[in-house]
């Protein structure tokens, strides 16, 4: 991403937070990839707590009281937005401590896809998948943490500046001149297809908490091909399901990495990989 994107996405929240009292504080994030990418800031020093566990990306999961309280009692809280995170919506779109990334247009932005792939309204808010997103994000939380915990400053920039050079040359490794075909239980990995080298046929269903309809299997059945034969999934997929689809090659990956303990450049890799390999890339 070019630098005149992350300054429009950190010259906002230093205007912004410069009318604030830069006390040292707690900073909390709503889900489980702004944790990591949270951590390759913060590394110990004054980490973010957590919103929402693992799994709850995007619009599923409930805060508790104490989750409540814990947004209360932060100094800064960072979320995607509302078109991801609409369970959170009710206790952050006005709190005056929360910071929207999506309210930012300093991203790379791609549409949301029918189940065929083919464009519809609105985005795919997926953006962490993204390399030049995440080191976007690590960017714009240095900040956040920055102001509050003034004293790690420097600290926190340092490690956004580590982040950027590992997050590149984690890209460059697992880089690809070939292409390869794949099913998606939930269309949820296209951020992360260009890095991959791969191409989405299409989604079993438009929500991975929704079952497939019967239709859709008898026409993901009838596209079997050599080159068709992956199906990228957040859950296990049961064997009747298997058995319909012509007994694809099946991997179980989490979008918002919360399958792995490893740090996020570490899990990035981890999805690329598990990917290209079910797409036989590897």
């Amino acid at each position: 991403m070019k630098h005149a994107r992350l300054l429009l996405l950190i010259l906002p929240l230093v205007i912004w937070f410069g009318t604030v009292p830069a006390l040292a504080g707690v900073v909390s994030v709503s889900n489980y990839p702004l944790a990591l990418l949270s951590h390759e800031v913060t590394k110990g020093k004054h980490d973010a707590q957590l919103l929402l566990e693992g799994g709850d990306a995007g619009h599923h999961g409930t805060l508790s009281p104490s989750k409540i309280r814990l947004i209360e009692d932060s100094d800064y809280v960072v979320w995607f937005g509302q078109s991801l995170e609409q369970n959170l919506s009710k206790n952050l779109q006005t709190a005056p401590n929360a910071i929207s990334l999506l309210a930012f247009d300093a991203f790379y932005r791609l549409p949301l896809r029918n189940i065929d792939g083919l464009p519809q309204e609105g985005e795919d808010v997926h953006l962490w998948l993204n390399p030049d997103n995440a080191k976007a994000i690590v960017r714009a939380l240095a900040v956040v943490h920055g102001y509050a915990n003034p004293e790690y400053r420097h600290y926190y920039q340092e490690n956004a500046r580590a982040f950027e050079q590992k997050m590149d040359q984690a890209v460059q490794s697992l880089a690809t001149t070939r292409t390869a075909n794949y099913w998606a239980y939930h269309d949820a990995y296209q951020y992360i297809e260009q890095a991959a080298g791969l191409k989405f046929v299409a989604a079993l269903t438009a929500d991975h908490h929704l079952s497939p309809t019967v239709h859709q299997l008898k026409k993901l059945s009838e596209t079997i091909s050599p080159t068709t034969k992956c199906l990228i999934a957040q859950q296990p997929v049961s064997q009747g399901m298997q058995s319909k689809l012509g007994k694809p090659r099946i991997v179980v990956v989490q979008e918002d990495m919360s399958d792995t303990a490893a740090d996020f450049v570490q899990a990035w890799q981890n999805m690329v990989m598990s990917m290209q390999h079910c797409a036989g890339l590897r």
